[in-house]
């Protein structure tokens, strides 16, 4: 009875996120950051466990690097940064830029005091080792299977300091902003579901209690959901939405064309295309249609002659692309992780002119000003779409931007759900803003800045 008391308390208390408050006035805070850089660092040091959702090029690299050299220098101990795959390098070349120490590495090892890995690496880690951790591109964490996800939470369960970024957190799903939550020691989802949530329908499974749209606000909580929200987190689209001045925070026109094509031959139940409704028929839709698209985006490239995205969502759409563009190199799943890092970096350089990849494999933390034309096959998540045009669509970019989106005709309701999801999106950011400006006392009104797919004006339809 003895042993099994000791493994059950042992259970909770590995379940259990380190309490206390750990905030602390800052003690480095240097002359490169920008005032709304200075500010969200501050904010963030002072909360010791704090979220920082700020746009694409906002430069939440360097505040990561100096809201983690605040701890080292406070604590004596190391921080680890986790980043997605091929941005650790990046990461490294902005900290030698501003001067801190920071180094990548992927065996475990304390490499410095501000030591650099992948999310995939982290289980070589110990936890003990460090006095706080920095998930940047948080939201990617939903992209990982359950091992890595796990692996995440137990590493930052026992750590005081905690520090999450991303540009693009729960668009249009407010369950992840309770993991992001649970992950800083506050709420759980579960908690925050049952406090300011109410299902909107039933469900049969647990599965379908993690869906989108799920849930909606009880009667009067959303306001008091978003001052929660606020307590712990920071929502910037761009530097006046802090209090602070545009000046050199202004995106280049984005030009997003939607390119209609037609299969060369119809469903075989029908006599001419429809679009497509269920899931199963989007995915035939998908296939039946890939080398017209694939076809279609290779021209669009090949007219250029400029340094090109091919988001692609399919292995055999990848594998098609690759060789119908000249000059591309395609980076897919099986590749090893020295591969994808060194493709990214060539491509990052100018050495590779069309990269060919996934949103889920290239979609997060890169940045790529150098290059400022995409295609992309749609799909229903707004989040790779967002994170993958922002790679080159970023605040540093000086070129306008075209985004190609292809689509076939039965995948037409898949382009007006990304346009819904936008919407939301935009909706989210504008009231968590407005009321972070209400905390902060700031009265420069929010702008939404969430690029959407004007089809009326933008819809070229090719005949094949």
């Amino acid at each position: 009875m003895q042993t099994n008391d000791n493994d059950y308390a042992a259970f909770i208390e590995s379940k259990t996120h380190l309490g206390g408050s750990f905030g602390f006035s800052p003690v480095f805070m240097p002359d490169f950051l920008f005032p709304f850089q200075r500010a969200l660092v501050e904010w963030a040091v002072k909360r010791g466990r704090a979220a920082i959702f700020a746009d694409c090029g906002l430069g939440k690299t360097p505040m990561q690097l100096v809201w983690a050299q605040n701890v080292v220098e406070k604590t004596n101990k190391p921080v680890l940064i986790l980043t997605p795959l091929a941005v650790g390098p990046q990461t490294v070349r902005e900290a030698e830029k501003f001067g801190i120490e920071a180094k990548q590495s992927r065996d475990g090892s304390v490499a410095a005091s501000i030591t650099i890995t992948n999310y995939q690496q982290l289980h070589k880690f110990d936890w003990k080792q460090f006095s706080g951790v920095i998930c940047d591109e948080s939201s990617i964490l939903k992209n990982f299977d359950g091992k890595i996800k796990s692996e995440v939470t137990e590493f930052m369960r026992k750590l005081p300091f905690r520090l999450l970024c991303t540009a693009t957190a729960a668009p249009n799903d407010y369950i992840e902003l309770g993991t992001s939550s649970e992950a800083l020691g506050e709420l759980g989802f579960m908690d925050m579901l049952s406090r300011f949530f109410k299902k909107a329908e039933a469900t049969t499974s647990r599965s379908d209690e993690f869906r989108a749209n799920i849930y909606r606000f009880r009667g009067h909580s959303e306001h008091d959901f978003w001052r929660w929200v606020c307590s712990w987190a920071r929502a910037v689209r761009k530097p006046s939405d802090v209090g602070c001045s545009n000046d050199g925070y202004e995106l280049p026109k984005l030009t997003t064309i939607e390119h209609v094509i037609q299969a060369a031959r119809p469903r075989e139940d029908l006599l001419f295309d429809m679009p497509a409704v269920t899931l199963k028929e989007q995915r035939e839709e998908r296939r039946r249609t890939l080398k017209e698209r694939c076809e279609m985006a290779a021209k669009l490239i090949a007219d250029t002659k400029k340094p090109a995205v091919a988001w692609c969502h399919l292995n055999d759409e990848g594998h098609l692309l690759e060789n119908l563009i000249k000059g591309a190199v395609e980076v897919e799943g099986n590749d090893s992780d020295e591969y994808k890092e060194e493709t990214f970096e060539a491509f990052a350089r100018g050495e590779i002119r069309v990269l060919v990849s996934k949103p889920v494999i290239a979609g997060f933390g890169l940045n790529w000003q150098h290059c400022a034309h995409q295609t992309f096959f749609p799909s229903h998540s707004f989040e790779q779409w967002y994170q993958s045009i922002r790679r080159c669509w970023r605040f540093g970019q000086t070129s306008p931007v075209c985004v190609d989106m292809i689509a076939s005709e039965g995948e037409r309701g898949v382009l007006s759900n990304l346009n819904r999801k936008a919407d939301a999106a935009a909706q989210m950011f504008e009231k968590l803003v407005a009321l972070i400006n209400n905390e902060l006392r700031i009265t420069t009104p929010a702008k939404a800045m969430t690029p959407t797919i004007d089809v009326a004006e933008n819809c070229a339809c090719i005949n094949q």
